[in-house]
């Protein structure tokens, strides 16, 4: 385990330094991650709040809204520090319903890229993920090339790869090297615990998506009185534990509140005893 704090930075590469506790736009949209958000004005001042504190890790996608968020985005931050760093996804255009319909066509993700380009403002984005299906037997090698081809001509920075296998992860990498990977995980879902281990041993940032439960909050009497035992919230608690869980792991957990972004911001510099960690370790054995 390491002992975390919001300073800490991971370094990827020389251009690509990240604070392991990051922000996630998601919640900036409307319900159901479509529409406009509730109040406009608080997401503007989220995101510029986040970057004040000291985050240099915003993650984002154009089909948050779809496209609002990162229209919110530039408005609120461009132009941009000089040291911060959007990571985006591709892979998925929403429907009118608000379905999520996944594409990973070559067409497709050039013109996902060039449309977070013209949105987000850049001429090059900073890390790009590819998000693919549930199938973890599905080959991403010629969706992995499409970006790879992007990268080349200096649209993409750098890549990473969203809801992945380790066999996926080892695929997407004899084609182009990977930064990151972006998968579900967090203090009660835990089947990654390998590719975490993976990840770690390999220099390759793991980013926990859902590190809070995402639609459906954690719930767990132990985490409720673990956090009572340290004077945390129990979500401070959850994301603490994360931190301190792998040395590549980082965090973008997603508010539509200041209030709640200084919480969240604040899990960086919470320090879990062992004997606290040994407790929350057992729930997911539960």
């Amino acid at each position: 385990m390491t002992t975390p704090a919001l300073t800490d930075r991971l370094a990827l590469a020389d251009d690509l330094v990240l604070t392991r506790m990051g922000y996630g736009t998601m919640q900036l949209a409307g319900p159901h991650v479509m529409g406009p958000p509730r109040d406009r004005d608080e997401a503007i001042a989220v995101l510029r709040e986040a970057v004040d504190r000291g985050v240099t890790h915003i993650d984002t996608s154009d089909y948050y809204g779809p496209f609002i968020v990162n229209e919110i985005l530039r408005e609120a931050l461009h132009p941009y520090p000089d040291d911060l760093r959007i990571v985006t996804k591709v892979g998925c255009r929403r429907g009118d319903d608000g379905s999520w319909n996944l594409d990973t066509s070559p067409d497709e993700l050039v013109r996902e890229v060039h449309e977070n380009l013209g949105r987000l403002g850049l001429e090059t984005l900073d890390v790009v993920n590819l998000r693919v299906s549930d199938d973890h037997d599905e080959s991403l090698a010629e969706a992995f090339a499409t970006l790879a081809k992007l990268r080349e001509q200096g649209l993409i920075r750098h890549l990473g790869v969203s809801n992945v296998s380790l066999a996926q992860l080892a695929e997407a990498r004899e084609v182009a090297p990977v930064v990151c990977v972006q998968n579900h995980y967090n203090l009660v879902h835990r089947t990654d615990d390998d590719l975490v281990d993976h990840c770690a041993a390999e220099g390759i940032a793991y980013t926990s998506f859902f590190p809070l439960g995402g639609f459906s909050p954690l719930q767990s009497d132990t985490l409720a009185r673990v956090a009572q035992d340290v004077g945390a919230t129990p979500q401070q608690t959850a994301l603490a534990w994360l931190l301190q869980r792998s040395p590549t792991m980082l965090l973008i957990p997603g508010t539509s509140s200041r209030e709640h972004l200084r919480e969240n911001l604040a899990a960086a510099d919470l320090v879990l005893p062992p004997e606290a960690v040994a407790e929350l370790d057992a729930i997911s054995q539960g």
